[in-house]
């Protein structure tokens, strides 16, 4: 490949890649992830990461923005749509670092991650099914 003219994918890209693998999922959690917004950007902003107390911004892929299901009551009036945030910048350096992984694989890797915490999940209970998190 000539090297020379490539260039990093962008943002819209990334987007389609996590819009096609919410598409890619099984019925009921495709459908339970339906009303997610998915915001791509480059980094996550400083209020993100001093929340979590993350210092660096390239230690973050995604970010699940909203109230799990387990923990929503029918009394919940939301305010805003849950969001999944996806960093394209960590994003293409993890991508990078792997180097076994395609683009795609990272992306939808990411973004069910993230739907696994709108679903209740914890760290710990991705982590006990999925071995990219332990």
């Amino acid at each position: 490949m000539d090297w020379s003219k490539a260039e990093a994918p962008l943002v819209d890209e990334i987007a389609a890649l996590a819009e096609a693998a919410r598409a890619a999922l099984p019925p009921p959690f495709r459908s339970g992830a339906a009303d997610i917004a998915i915001r791509v950007v480059d980094f996550p902003d400083e209020e993100m990461l001093a929340e979590l107390d993350i210092e660096s911004p390239f230690e973050l892929t995604g970010l699940y923005d909203g109230i799990p299901q387990t923990e929503r009551s029918v009394f919940d009036q939301p305010s805003r749509p849950d969001v999944i945030w996806l960093f394209r910048r960590p994003i293409l350096d993890e991508w990078a670092e792997r180097g076994t992984v395609t683009l795609g694989e990272l992306v939808t890797h990411i973004l069910v991650h993230e739907i696994a915490h709108h679903f209740g999940w914890s760290d710990d209970d991705i982590a006990s099914v999925d071995e990219w998190w332990t």
